[in-house]
């Protein structure tokens, strides 16, 4: 935190060339580095206003920016009649009316030196989800500190999520400095405290710098009001700061495939950006997981063929040889592959309002490959405040956790700290598409090596010849007391009568074998439902007709099950009775437990059920018999 250094006002020539000679502007500006970096911390601690003030000293607002500035400063400003910096990036009605940042703000700037992409993240809690999302391609994170509250939890949350996403630049920029009177002991504090955190999170360094992001102080020029402070102003230090841009040139080479390029007969290529190494014409290449090998025989890019091509390049690549490759997979060295599994260790920061349910079936996007995932019980909950490890059984809004997760088949990848690109991954709602988590991989599971799949002569296909049938699994859903039970028993009379071979799994008789493990909180209802899905797609692979009986009360399961079924074998057999219908009857009794507290978690009362959108056979109990519904199921499935 300490130097000597020498700042002078800062002069753009720059803006003489373009009207000088502006195709020396162009390759000037053509050949300067680019820095991305984030503004974070908590909220009011003066990052929109940071943002603003280093665009208007750096003379990137046009005049009628400024009028409009000027404006709207006196109007919805929160610095009475003095420009209010913020509102250069607060562009959402909502920003400006609370006086806070809700989404992300990417804005432009250029010096003499360097050109910049800066993104205005929002200090609120609730939208931490959006913090992620722009420090996940910033080369440097610019923590900001309000001077009068010191280090709070959310500076420590965001510092944790910049270390974690590998952000290796930081800027500790102490803000608002003027309402502490320039005390370098305030200062000297809050560097202090921070400090100690940032040890226990890894952070080897940083740069702390006392500003005023209102006043002007440190960010462009050196303020007279730190006399006491000798490090570089904040511009200084973004303009020389080391970018590392060659970091995963020297690794070796690795291309996820984002595109399959066949405009005609004549050419095959297959595109996407290099994620790490150096690859020239000629080269050995394999594909993983497949494992085929071949030669690298052109780079094609748009400029034309190239004769090497490195980290962050976009290109095309032929092969010599027709080998099978298509997006998701990856283009290694053949002496240096990458590796492949589907059970890792992992950190997960989880993004969504509802709370993750371990055992659930998310889609998982790493790279260019998408997969479908399930995230077990976490192992520990961190605290950022003290970086504890806390037990818990799911993760909430906000929560940083580590857990283990398993896909449905093998993924290519490098530990997060090798490489970002084939590391980081989101979980993605089946059912919604809404980004619910984000993480990064740690390692593969020993176990995910010790395990391997076991070819089996007698296929599927055989199995079911010999039963002279099609495999199936009529799915029965609906709530308690709909007849699911009755129906399903019936459906199997009916199909053994006709010489069919059949096995009904029925909800409780299933929880006093295999799931009586179980309870009923949502969690475990997910996973009753991923095992009896399992094990219907085993009966099916012996050829039979399998009939589910369970309430099965999320969309999201009953969609996974469906997803292990071939297409058309997945009969989805909705058991449509009004509640009061089905409490009515109460065969069972669980409707009046439920009612008194008694029973907790149960469907239709105090736990929800998602009722089929599409179902293949939808039955009304209350305008036909168990006998009638059995007969138009029969009827249909067997058309």
């Amino acid at each position: 935190m300490t130097g000597t250094t020498t700042t002078q006002e800062p002069v753009y020539k720059t803006d003489a060339l373009i009207s000088e000679d502006i195709d020396k502007y162009l390759e000037v500006h053509q050949h300067k580095t680019m820095l991305r970096f984030i503004t974070c911390g908590s909220v009011d601690d003066g990052k929109s206003t940071l943002i603003g003030r280093l665009l208007y000293d750096s003379k990137m607002i046009f005049e009628d920016q400024l009028a409009a500035l000027e404006s709207d400063s006196k109007k919805v400003g929160t610095q009475g009649q003095q420009i209010d910096f913020a509102l250069l990036v607060d562009g959402l009605a909502a920003e400006r009316e609370q006086g806070i940042t809700i989404d992300v703000a990417y804005r432009f700037f250029a010096t003499e030196k360097r050109k910049f992409i800066v993104a205005d993240c929002p200090g609120h809690e609730q939208y931490t989800r959006n913090m992620i999302t722009g420090a996940s391609t910033a080369d440097l994170a610019a923590v900001m500190i309000d001077a009068r509250k010191g280090v709070l939890t959310q500076t420590r949350r965001h510092s944790f999520l910049a270390k974690l996403i590998g952000i290796k630049h930081i800027v500790l920029a102490v803000n608002k400095m003027d309402l502490v009177d320039y005390d370098q002991s305030t200062f000297d504090r809050i560097v202090a405290d921070y400090r100690d955190f940032a040890k226990q999170i890894g952070i080897e360094s940083f740069t702390a710098i006392p500003i005023s992001g209102l006043a002007g102080d440190n960010i462009t020029t050196r303020s007279e009001n730190t006399a006491w402070y000798t490090g570089p102003v904040l511009l200084e230090h973004l303009e020389t700061v080391d970018l590392d841009t060659d970091e995963n040139a020297t690794d070796a080479f690795r291309l996820p495939v984002q595109w399959v390029n066949r405009p005609n007969l004549d050419f095959r290529g297959f595109a996407g950006q290099i994620a790490a190494g150096t690859v020239k014409p000629g080269d050995a290449i394999r594909v993983i997981p497949s494992g085929k090998t071949s030669t690298i025989s052109r780079i094609v890019s748009f400029d034309g063929d190239l004769d090497q091509a490195s980290a962050g390049q976009s290109i095309t690549v032929t092969f010599d040889d027709e080998i099978d490759c298509s997006r998701g997979d990856v283009i290694c060295a053949a002496d240096d592959p990458a590796e492949a599994a589907d059970q890792f260790e992992a950190t997960v920061v989880w993004m969504a309002d509802e709370e993750m349910l371990p055992g659930r079936n998310y889609i998982l996007k790493i790279g260019t490959q998408t997969v479908s995932a399930a995230v077990q019980h976490p192992k520990y909950r961190i605290d950022v405040n003290t970086m504890e490890h806390l037990a818990a059984k799911t993760l909430g809004l906000n929560d940083i956790g580590v857990c283990e997760l398993s896909t449905d088949k093998r993924v290519v990848y490098s530990a997060y700290t090798e490489n970002k690109d084939m590391g980081g991954f989101i979980l993605i709602d089946r059912m919604t598409n809404a980004t619910v988590a984000a993480g990064t991989l740690h390692f593969a599971l020993r176990r995910a090596q010790n395990v391997h799949w076991q070819s089996i002569d007698v296929s599927r296909e055989s199995h079911a010849a010999i039963k002279n049938q099609r495999p199936r699994v009529l799915w029965f859903t609906g709530l308690s007391g709909s007849g699911k039970s009755t129906i399903a028993n019936l459906v199997e009379q009916k199909l053994h009568a006709l010489g069919k071979h059949t096995f009904i799994l029925d909800g409780d008789n299933i929880r006093h074998g295999l799931n009586k493990d179980l309870g009923f909180t949502d969690a475990d209802r997910v996973e009753n439902i991923r095992r009896i899905g399992e094990v219907a797609r085993l009966m099916t692979d012996a050829g039979l007709i399998v009939l589910t009986s369970f309430i099965s009360p999320f969309r999201a399961e009953r969609q996974l099950a469906r997803s292990m079924m071939g297409e058309g074998e997945f009969v989805e057999i909705y058991v449509n009775t009004p509640l009061e219908v089905a409490e009515s009857r109460d065969v069972k009794g669980l409707y009046k437990k439920a009612r008194a507290g008694d029973l907790k978690n149960f469907t239709g009362i105090d736990s929800p059920y998602e009722p089929p959108e599409n179902p293949e056979i939808t039955v009304d109990t209350t305008t036909m018999s168990a006998e009638q519904a059995a007969e138009l199921i029969v009827d249909q499935v067997l058309s």
